[in-house]
């Protein structure tokens, strides 16, 4: 199973953003996607989540300026990113939350896209 994580470079205050995530192998499901940021010296948060039937949650400093969205049919998550902030710059991160078959059987778990560098300039 692979998470590959794109959109990410450079913009400066106010611009936008979208930042895309697919997941492939042999997938047989997948629950939550979400996009985690961290900060140089910083913990990585939770930006945003989205369930498989499509229900969002933010983190307070995001909202109503970043929209999470999926395509299931394509097993790829969105963030777009509207009115970006300086303190939005991070390196960004894809999780998804699925069950695939690795071989051994099938197993549950969360996997991780690699991350992808957002800077907002002021």
């Amino acid at each position: 199973v692979q998470l590959q994580a794109s959109g990410g470079g450079l913009v400066q205050a106010g611009g936008s953003l979208r930042l895309s995530c697919a997941a492939s192998g042999s997938i047989f499901s997948i629950h939550d996607m979400g996009w985690y940021r961290q900060a140089p010296g910083k913990q990585r948060e939770l930006v945003a989540s989205i369930t498989n039937g499509g229900i969002p949650k933010y983190v307070d400093s995001v909202k109503g300026r970043f929209t999470i969205s999926r395509d299931n049919a394509k097993n790829t998550v969105y963030l777009q990113m509207n009115s970006l902030k300086p303190e939005d710059t991070a390196n960004y991160y894809c999780n998804a939350d699925l069950g695939a078959d690795v071989g051994s059987g099938y197993v549950r778990g969360h996997y991780w896209g690699q991350g992808t560098l957002v800077t907002v300039s002021s």
